[in-house]
């Protein structure tokens, strides 16, 4: 666990140097699988002030378990991520201003090119709107469960597809580790922010062709991959 602590830490302190947060708007957290707690980023803790020690553990159901100081806001979200997403073991939230965009106007990242295919295996979606009633009640943990519903819902494999574009809201990221979840977060922007512009040359742009998406995204991935040493 102290371990997990201080990649949480290193983690979360890293969003400022990829361009990922303003001020404290964003968190990353990791999954104990033995142990089944989940370390989170302290809630409104500045990055540059953040230590291992302040870091904050929880159970499985959004009880602290260790720490003095409040989870993140966030944290019904990434408790019911885990809960749902088998292998995921790390997550992270940020109101990164291009994957933010998508978020706001209600839109999935399409799979435009083979940046995006690298990593992921098909569109990001994004989710439907909550009612007033799920932003009432329990909003956060509402907002975990929009994310799984998408998945469901629509048959994605989160573990090809790790990021998510929540509606009117910011985008989620995970992986099999935090340093994935983080890496996902940097691609998800950047495969943002680079849509923006493809869509702003050409304003009918359609998905790439399958057979280009399988081939990038599964030289990668997977038992035959050979990219890489």
């Amino acid at each position: 666990m102290e371990q997990l602590k201080k990649e949480v830490c290193v983690a979360n302190k890293s969003l400022p140097s990829y361009g990922l947060v303003t001020f404290t708007w964003g968190n990353v957290s990791g999954f104990d699988v033995d142990s089944g707690h989940v370390v989170i980023k302290p809630s409104g803790v500045s990055y540059e002030d953040l230590t291992p020690e302040k870091m904050v553990v929880v159970n499985l159901s959004g009880e602290v378990v260790e720490g003095e100081l409040k989870p993140s806001s966030d944290t019904a979200t990434h408790v019911h991520m885990y809960q749902e997403f088998k292998g995921v073991t790390g997550i992270v939230h940020t109101h990164s201003p291009w994957a933010t965009a998508w978020s706001q106007a209600g839109r999935e990242l399409l799979p435009l090119g083979t940046t995006h295919a690298d990593y992921f295996y098909g569109s990001v979606p994004c989710t439907r709107s909550l009612s007033s009633e799920e932003i009432t009640a329990d909003y956060e943990l509402n907002t975990g469960r929009v994310i799984v519903e998408t998945f469901r819902k629509h048959a994605i494999d989160e573990l090809a597809v790790p990021g998510v574009l929540v509606n009117g809201h910011a985008p989620f990221t995970w992986g099999g580790s935090v340093k994935d979840a983080v890496k996902h977060a940097v691609v998800l922007e950047e495969c943002a922010k680079i849509a923006f512009h493809s869509f702003q040359l050409n304003s009918k742009l359609t998905a790439v062709d399958q057979t280009l998406l399988d081939k990038h995204y599964l030289r990668k991935h997977g038992k035959d991959a050979y990219y890489g040493q």
